[in-house]
């Protein structure tokens, strides 16, 4: 996958939890973000954001989630003394279980698919051809 091929899917993963109802909708996403904008709107008029606490095990992941975030106008932050991993924001619940969780698991697989392919294809030509992983050696009994 080339990163042209990436940013096309990541449209089409926001176009369809934009809620896009034709094929020929999910493909373009001019007007994704202004019906996943509406979607927030209505979330927030069914029930209040409360505050949520956004842990990630990579920098990767935090960077894609700060990014949706923003995308939908809701500031992220965190708190001094919390790691960097963490992100904080105030958002309706269902909002984050009916539309960010479910964007941020499909985009952050994507990205970090392409970003192995990436790693490989530059240990295989750089470092070297054999890329594959260490082998499993049963256990040496310590004496």
């Amino acid at each position: 996958m080339d990163e042209a091929t990436l940013i096309e899917k990541l449209r089409r993963i926001e176009a369809l939890h934009a809620g896009a109802a034709t094929p020929g909708e999910r493909t373009a996403a001019a007007g994704a973000r202004e019906r996943l904008l509406e979607r927030l709107r209505r979330f927030e008029r069914a029930a209040p954001a409360v505050e949520y606490k956004f842990t990630f095990p990579d920098a990767w992941n935090r960077r894609v989630m700060v990014a949706l975030l923003r995308r939908y106008g809701i500031e992220p932050y965190r708190y001094p003394r919390q790691r960097h991993t963490t992100v904080m924001a105030k958002v309706p619940h269902s909002f984050v279980r009916d539309t960010l969780q479910p964007e941020f698991r499909e985009i952050s697989a994507s990205l970090m698919a392409y970003l192995d392919s990436v790693t490989e294809r530059v240990i295989r030509t750089a470092i070297h051809k054999d890329g594959s992983e260490v082998t499993i050696v049963p256990e040496q009994i310590q004496s």
